[in-house]
Parts: C-alpha cells; structure tokens; sequence
C-alpha cells in the first residue's frame, strides 16, 4: 500500500465543519492534499498552515517520502553559508509535515518517525557548526586552523544527548547538545584564543538553530548539560570536562551520558572523548546505589514540577508525571546502571532497545519489558499527537472536555476510551516502577576560686625557660594576666598543672614570653589548648614557633587544599640552597600546619572527618615537595634516576587519606629502569641499589630527627615481602609478585594504597594495575579467611586497652577498616574509603542495608572518639584524666551529653558491629 493510500487513515475532524472549511481553503486541490486538509488540517490548525504553505512541494514528496527527504537533506549540503538559517527552517517545517502525516496515518512506526527527525536535527547541526567554524577560520581566528579543517569541525564536536542522542526525537523537541573542542589540536599558547573562537562558533550555531525568524525556528538548543554549566564557557576542552566527570561527576549525569553520541564535528574525537568517560559511566561493579539516586531524582522532579499527589487526566504531565515518559526512561536507565559496568551488551542508547536488552540479558523480567514498551510506545504517540495539535514543546493532556474530545478525534478514538485507557496506562506504570524503587531502595564565666595551687607556681622559677633575668622581667609582666586567665576555666587547678607542663618544656623563655607580650590573644589560645589538649600543649612547649603562624594573619582561614600546601612548600624549599636548611624549613612549616589542624578542631571550627583529610592533605604535601628534592641531592653524586622514575605509593590511613595527629606513615617505592641498567653520575649505580638507597634517603629525609625535631615516623612492612624485601620494588618484580605471590592480606592492603608522588606515567599505570587487580583478585574466600586470621593475629598481638580504646578491639576501627577492605576487594571496586568498602560488601550481597547501617555508625563513632584521643593525650581515653576540658571537647565532637552515656552508646555501637563481623566471616556472598 502506497504512502497516498494510507492516507485514508488519517484522524477525522472532531468539528465535521472544521474540515471543510480546511478544504475550502485551497479548492483547488484535490485527491491526497484535498483529503489532508480535510482530516488533519482539520484537527491541527498547525498541519493546515503546513500543508498550505508546502502544497506544491509535498504533492511531489507524497509519492515517495523516504526519497523526497534524502533528496532535501542532500540538497541542504550544498546551501551557503548565507542562506543556511532560511534553508534550515524551510527544510525544518518539511521533515515535520512529513513525518507527522506519516505518524499520523501510520505509514512509519515510532522507531522511524522518532529517527527521520533525529536525523534531520544531526544534520541541521553539523552544518550550522561548521558554518560557524568556517566564519571564525576565514576571520583568522581560530590558530593553525584552515578551510580544509572546517570538515571536521576544527576540532570542535557537538555531542548530543537526551532523547536526541537515542535517535528519539519526538515531534516538538528541544535538542540538549555539550559543544567540547580537542584542546591537543592547538599550541598551548593558543588554547585561549581558540577557546574564545569556539565559544563564538558555538553561540552563532544556536542562534542558526534557535532563534525565531519570520520563517520559524529549526530546533530549541539547550546547552546546559554541559559541566557545571552556571560558570562554565558553552564550549569546553575536553581534558576539562573529563577531569570535571572524573572528580565531581554526579549519577544524573552518568545517566545522561548513557544515550550521549557525537553527532556534528569532529565525530572521531567525539567518540574518543566518549570512550574515556566508559569507567565514570559504567563502573566494574554492581551499582546498586545508582537506584537511590535515581528515585530522589524522581521525587525532586516532582517536587519540583508540582507532580505528586493524586493522578488526574486534566493538565496531566504524559513526560514526568506519574507514570509517564521518564518515569519509563529512568527504569531503564537506572537497571543499564547497575548491570552495564559488567554486560556490555546493555550499553545501548535508546529506551525500547534498554528494555530489550535488559529482559533479554535477565535483569529485568519479560513482562516488565514488555509492558513498558507497550506502554512507552503509547505514550510518545500522545505525546506526539499533543504536540501536533498545535506546534508547542508541550506534554500536557488537555485541561478542558472540549480540548480532550478534540485529542480523542485526532487520535481516531472515542474519549471515553481514550480517558480510561489512559488512566489504566499510567497507573500500570506508575505501580511497576514505584514497585521497583520502593524495593531496592563566648563562654560564660565560672566563679573564680580563691587560690590556685601555690605550690605548682612556687616551682616555675627553677624551669630552663626562667633562668635568665630578662625572661624572669617579662614572665613577670605576664603571669598575674595569666594566672588571672586560668582561674576563670571551668577546672582551674586542671589548667594550672597543665600549663605548669608547658612551661616546663619550654627550653628557653625570652622569645615565647615576649611574643605573649605582644599578642595577649595567644595566651587566651594557649590557656584554651592546656586546659583541653595537654598533649598538644606539650607538643607546643617543643616548638612554640609555630606560635607565628598564629600571628600571621590567614590562620583561622579555612584549608587551602593540598595543591596549595605543596605550591607553597615548594616555594619556601626553592629558597633554601642548602639540603639539610631545605629539611628543616620543611619542618618548620609542618609544624605550623599541623598545629593549625589540631587548634582548629579543637575549637570546632572543623570536625573529625575534615581533620583527617586535612592531616592526610599536609603529609601528601610534604611528601611531594621532599621526594624531588631527595632526588636532586642524591642525583648530584649518582646521577638522575635510570628509566622512567619511581612513585612513592601511600598505604593504609595515608592511602585512605584519613589521619590522625599522631599517625605514622606507612610507604612503598616503586621505580621501573625500562631498558637502562644503571644511573650516569659521577658514582653511577645499578639500577637495584640506586632506587634502594634513593629510598633510604627518602626515609631519612622525613624520619630524622633535625634541629626542628623530625616530621614522620616511616613504616615500609607493606612493601612486597615485608621487611625481608628489598626497600624499593621494581615495576616489572611488583606486578609479578602482586599477581603471583602476594597473601590474600597484602590485596586487601592495595585496596587503600594511593600513589602520592613520582613519574605521572608511572603513577597511571600503578593504578590502572591496582584497579584491576583488585577486580581480578575478588574472589570472596580468601578474602574472608584472610579476614579472619588477621583479626585473630591484632587480638593476639594488640589486646583493647578498654572500653575507651576507639582503635583495637571488636567492632572497632581497625576491625572495620580490615570489614571495609574486605567489602571493597570482593565487590572488585578501586575505592579506598570505608563507606564504600561497606556499600561494596552490601552490593556482592555479602552485607545487607542494616548491617552496613551497623558498621558505619560504629566506624563513625570510633573514628571521632579516636580523633579527640590522639590530639588530646599520648594514652587512650580514660575520663579521670582527660580532664573538664578534654571531656567537653568529646561531648561536642561526638554529640553525646555526658561521658557515661558515650561510653554506653560506643560499648553498644562496637558490640553490635562485632556481632555483624562474627556472622558474616563464614558467609560467602551468593551462597546463601
């Protein structure tokens, strides 16, 4: 049956007049365009103007519309620059005459007619690019570009999203389009001046596509879904929007970028750029959370929109109202989420071809698939139908009876059977997929005692810090303030002792006393740290200069960030000519630093959590600025370092970047000579003992103690083979002995190593091996026998020094930490934190939702009290001596209101972590 035929199909008019007084329009035409003006010209006010306007063009396009629109789009390729923006909207109002007759009478099915449209927007695009390209490179404004280079968009590729990049185009939509540019293509001199030409390139492509003429519009663009699209410029380059994907991509635009394709430009580029975003897109593991996401976007899309509650057909939503078109999509999308890291074959861009794919792949069962296609296919076609009643980017059913008997008749259905068919739709779908959702789912004074201990101040005299007269004259000045000042703490005789050991670790007295004198806010500083931290007390009478960071203006300021840290540290050692002074400063640095951490948690300007990071941030930093500088030194008798380098990779708490204030560090080096044998210096060295002794350098560098006192204990037992390995481990013996040799032990280890400094190259290619070593080594026996046995070894070797003791013990951290690894290793993922150790454990099965609920608050709760612990005393907790202060300090950060009912909560907390860790050390994930 001919196109001609089927156009007896058409809809009738839901006024008989109405189609008349179409056909009276032009009552010169007859047979098939008599009978469109009489039908659909009738329903749609819109069609009528279409088919009177291309009259001439569609008589022809009526006997062979697939070659009539081929025969347009090739003819578009050869249109001007000048007369691109007419020639669009004209051929724009043809495609939709044509494919909404053909939806219409039925001649194409929704695949076809969703795609012809998707077609024509790709094309409309490419051209409306380079046009602009082409403008800005005959301007001589986009470098090293030439006419040649418009072909491929000079780089510059248009990725289409939504339902565009899923070749689902419906009727009336909008294009959601992310422009990027390929920033190698360009000098690095000109990458701003090409950035500007592509953002212009950009702006005058859709106003090409956009804007309204007299002759209409072609498509509205929306730009938006590019990254953090409020301060980003409309064309990207694509190593920024990677790194944007990479560190702060969310899961809505992991979704998005499921039916992304590049469309106009450079494709090649497009498809490359697309490749590397596959891991942020599609994770190795089962991606259970994604389910989560996905149903909070639903409720804040209702929220949002005003779409909760009852449903009712008048003004319905057939788009994201319940039931309705997205609530289809995001099913879908969010199953290809969770599964698609592992089955590739449900990496497919469009809703039917997703549902398919799942059903058939096991993921969702058959009916589903069925019913939702069922369902979705009926849907885009109101959606269409609504769109052509008038052409208007809308999803709404109508509002009045009038307006719903005319949809009825152009649909050719009666509207009381329209209205309950409808309804049974979307409450079919609203049920199966909330189903679905629903089951993964300033300080007020104390009285001030009459005395303080007189025989703690009778001894301050005979301290080193008051031998000589001048510190004797100005301690003199100071001490009725000080005193003073203790007297009105909450325990001032528990101020007074701790001050008493301040003082009396102070070496010398002149320079602390006087740099009081001159700044009486530091006594209020140091009165508010002996009365809560008498171990950071200590720590200041061994290094009372870092009183000048106090003093410097930015102190209370909120954290740089590590980039910052090492910026500056970089800069202070680029002053210091000399090795040991360049050390030194680096100590000196450190200790202001990590004073700055502690005062600030102490005075609650931050919490435990950023107080780990921020200790993590400064040993990274510190690491980074001291390893090349090692390097130099050691290259000046030895040479440069033969091959690529090495890497120092960060273990345990470092690697999780989660420290405390006392923490150790525990390192590995891994260096990789390629082909060289040895280094060139003066004294050159083989390979093996050159990165041995570069690394033993290393060690010195951060663990001697100098004249500005030491800044890390260093722990290398987690290289391979412990302490009987060799201090520093070539790439090729790493990779061997990680896959061939390792215990079981030593994986869970790798789950928290992080690379902190070295060869960039050889940083990438030691995470791309723990990655996926970790995937390969997943296998959940081993992993929990060697869980076991090393829970076992801790108890053994490290009983819990009591109820206070947040680290060792049942259910404490580094039982959860060893959980955490567990969880991360068997569910394969590369994350090296502990919510995601527990998520993972949840993901494989192996824990469920209340278990992982269970560890997390024993982890956060230990995690907090471990914290306070270690900044305020050099022992475990013990409420007879951490005094007022330290106690008060604890209440506040773990938001308990008295020691007694923390101590009860963390026992209660612990125990019950330990009760999960106990039944679930024999259960292996999947059986049973």
């Amino acid at each position: 049956m001919t196109f001609t035929d089927r156009l007896t199909r058409l809809p009738r008019p839901f006024d008989p007049a109405e189609g008349e007084e179409a056909r009276a329009a032009l009552p010169d035409l007859t047979g098939p365009l008599s009978d469109l003006l009489a039908g659909a010209g009738g329903c749609s006010p819109f069609l009528k103007s279409l088919i009177l306007q291309e009259a001439g063009w569609l008589r022809d396009a009526l006997d062979a519309p697939e070659a009539a629109l081929e025969t347009l789009f090739a003819g578009l390729k050869d249109v001007p620059p000048d007369r691109l923006g007419p020639a669009l909207r004209e051929a724009k109002r043809r495609v939709a005459l044509l494919t909404g007759l053909a939806d219409l009478a039925g001649v194409w099915p929704l695949e076809e007619v969703t795609g012809r449209l998707t077609d024509f927007a790709d094309l409309a695009c490419d051209l409306a690019l380079k046009s602009s390209i082409g403008a800005e490179i005959r301007r001589g404004k986009l470098p090293g570009m030439s006419e040649k280079d418009i072909a491929t968009g000079a780089g510059m590729v248009v990725l289409a999203m939504g339902k565009m990049g899923a070749h689902e185009l419906n009727y009336s939509s909008d294009v959601d389009l992310i422009c990027l540019f390929d920033e190698t293509r360009f000098e690095r001199d000109d990458f701003h001046e090409a950035r500007a030409s592509f953002v212009r390139a950009t702006r005058k492509m859709s106003a090409l596509l956009s804007d309204r003429t007299a002759e209409g519009y072609v498509f509205r663009t929306d730009l938006r879904l590019r990254p953090d699209s409020g301060v980003t410029p409309v064309c990207m380059a694509m190593a920024a929007a990677e790194t944007y994907y990479e560190s702060l991509g969310r899961t809505w635009e992991r979704a998005a970028y499921i039916k992304a394709r590049a469309c106009a430009g450079d494709i090649a580029a497009g498809d490359r750029f697309l490749a590397t975003l596959t891991p942020f897109v599609w994770r190795k593991h089962l991606d259970f959370a994604a389910i989560e996401d996905a149903h909070n976007m639903r409720l804040a899309i209702r929220e949002h929109k005003g779409l909760g509650g009852h449903l009712c057909l008048e003004g319905h939503n057939m788009k994201l109202g319940r039931g309705g078109i997205r609530e289809i999509e995001f099913f879908t999308q969010t199953r290809q989420l969770i599964a698609g890291g592992r089955d590739t074959d449900l990496r497919v861009r469009g809703t039917v071809p997703g549902l398919a794919r799942l059903a058939e792949k096991g993921w969702i069962p058959e009916s589903a698939a069925e019913t939702l296609t069922r369902h979705y296919r009926f849907h885009r076609e109101v959606e269409h139908r609504v769109q052509m009643l008038r052409d208007a980017q809308t999803h709404l059913l109508p509002n009045s009876a009038e307006e719903f008997d005319r949809l009825a008749a152009f649909m050719g259905r009666d509207t009381g059977d329209l209205r309950a068919d409808l309804e049974a739709r979307l409450t079919e779908v609203h049920d199966l997929i909330e189903g679905f959702f629903a089951q993964d789912t300033g300080a007020e004074e104390c009285p001030v005692p009459d005395t303080l201990d007189g025989d703690v101040i009778a001894r301050w005299p005979s301290y080193p810090a008051l031998r000589s007269a001048r510190a004797v004259e100005i301690f003199n000045r100071l001490k009725p303030d000080i005193l003073a000042r203790l007297a009105r703490t909450t325990e001032p005789n528990e101020a007074l002792l701790a001050f008493d050991g301040f003082l009396s670790g102070l070496p010398a007295g002149v320079q602390v006393f006087s740099l009081f004198e001159a700044n009486p806010q530091l006594i209020d500083l140091l009165v508010d740290i002996v009365g809560t931290a008498p171990v950071l007390a200590q720590y200041l009478s061994r290094n009372a200069g870092v009183f000048d960071a106090v003093i410097a203006g930015d102190f209370f300021a909120d954290w740089p960030g590590r980039a910052a840290l090492e910026e500056e540290l970089a800069a202070r050692l680029a002053r210091e000519a000399d090795y040991e002074r360049a050390l030194d400063a680096t100590r000196r640095w450190h200790k202001e630093w990590h004073f700055r951490i502690g005062v600030h948690h102490l005075r609650g300007l931050i919490d435990a959590d950023q107080a780990g990071q921020q200790y993590a941030d400064l040993a990274g930093a510190v690491i980074s600025a001291v390893w090349p500088r090692v390097i130099d030194q050691f290259s000046e008798k030895h040479g440069r370092p033969p091959g690529r380098g090495a890497v120092v990779v960060g273990m345990g708490s470092l690697g999780a970047e989660r420290l405390n204030a006392g923490s150790d560090l525990d390192l590995i080096v891994i260096y990789d000579t390629g082909e060289a044998e040895g280094s060139d210096g003066r004294r050159p060295l083989a390979s093996r003992p050159y990165y041995a002794r570069l690394t033993q350098a290393m060690i010195t560098a951060l663990t001697a103690r100098m004249a500005e006192g030491r800044l890390y204990e260093v722990d290398m037992r987690l290289r391979p083979s412990g302490n009987q390995g060799p201090v520093a481990t070539s790439w090729p013996s790493f990779e061997n002995y990680q896959q061939n040799e390792a215990w079981t032990w030593e994986h869970l280890a790798l789950t928290r190593a992080r690379v902190i400094t070295g060869d960039a190259g050889l940083a990438a290619d030691v995470e791309t091996f723990r990655s996926s070593l970790i995937a390969e080594k997943s296998a959940p026996a081993p992993a929990l026998a060697s869980v076991k046995e090393m829970r076992a070894r801790v108890a053994e070797a490290k009983p819990s020094d009591g109820p206070w003791d947040a680290k060792l013990g049942p259910g404490r951290l580094l039982d959860l930490e060893l959980v955490a690894q567990a969880g991360n290793l068997m569910a394969g993922q590369a994350a090296r934190d502990v919510a995601s150790g527990f998520a993972g454990g949840v993901a494989i099965g192996w824990l469920s939702d209340a278990d992982s609920a269970a560890l997390t608050r024993a982890y956060a709760l230990c995690w907090r009290v471990q914290m306070v612990s270690r900044l305020i005393s050099d022992k475990t907790l013990a409420p007879d001596r951490i005094g007022e202060g330290g106690a008060a300090f604890l209440l506040r950060e773990t938001s308990e209101e008295t020691l007694s009912m923390l101590e009860e909560r963390l026992n209660m907390a612990c125990t019950a972590a330990a009760e999960v860790i106990d039944a679930h050390l024999d259960r292996i994930p999947g059986e049973g």
